[in-house]
């Protein structure tokens, strides 16, 4: 008798949750707040996912308008670019806005308004990498607390007619912590690099284009 493959993946599929349940309810209670740290975790991970795109940060469209700027203002078309400033729906155009209200300055002080704001809105491109930086800190050292509460109860109980074999499995489902909370940690520390260098290299294209537009915004014949 053959099996369809659709059938087979089912009883696969079925086989892996079992497996995956029994793994969570033999690891004890301390799976209990190992599971709500991972839950924060992907919570983490999904938000600066968003949070960190293109879109809400840095616009291609937006983005080439800033750098056609100057051409945009010769050509009386910047009342879209200045509409889509104030309405403020990503990173770069806010502190654009900054940058168009403080228009006819000298570019140091430009500059200066602009940089107050990015303090503002970087730490709004850092929100949730603490959140990250603790997941990767508690969710080992729970699974540590979890193995080595499970030890004490396995070595408390010994006897000299012991079963060696019990105390062996004994041990490697005390493991089961600490297996999940690097399981858990793992991801978050390779989500934390990536997040950290995504939002070095944005904070870096915002320079450059604010630097840009706050020369064109600078008083005339007045460089500095």
């Amino acid at each position: 008798m053959t099996h369809s493959p659709i059938l087979l993946a089912t009883f696969s599929a079925a086989d892996a949750l079992a497996t995956s349940w029994e793994f969570l309810i033999k690891g004890g209670l301390f799976m209990i707040p190992l599971g709500l740290t991972s839950i924060v975790g992907m919570m983490a991970i999904l938000y600066k996912f968003l949070s960190l795109s293109r879109r809400r940060v840095i616009p291609d469209e937006l983005a080439g308008k800033v750098i056609q700027f100057q051409e945009l203002a010769a050509a009386d078309r910047l009342q879209p670019v200045l509409k889509e400033f104030e309405q403020g729906e990503s990173t770069l155009a806010r502190l654009a806005a900054v940058a168009l209200r403080h228009r006819g300055k000298p570019q140091r002080d430009i500059i200066l308004a602009v940089e107050a704001s990015a303090r503002e809105e970087c730490s709004r491109l850092h929100a949730g990498i603490g959140v990250l930086d603790i997941v990767i800190t508690i969710a080992p050292l729970l699974g540590l607390l979890g193995t080595a509460s499970g030890l004490v109860a396995i070595f408390q109980g010994l006897s000299d007619a012991a079963d060696h074999l019990a105390i062996a499995r004994g041990i490697a489902i005390a493991l089961n912590t600490t297996i999940f909370g690097l399981a858990i940690a793992v991801p978050c520390v390779v989500a934390h690099g990536y997040f950290t260098r995504r939002i070095e290299v944005l904070t870096a294209r915002l320079e450059s284009l604010l630097a840009d537009l706050a020369h064109v915004c600078q008083r005339p014949g007045n460089p500095s």
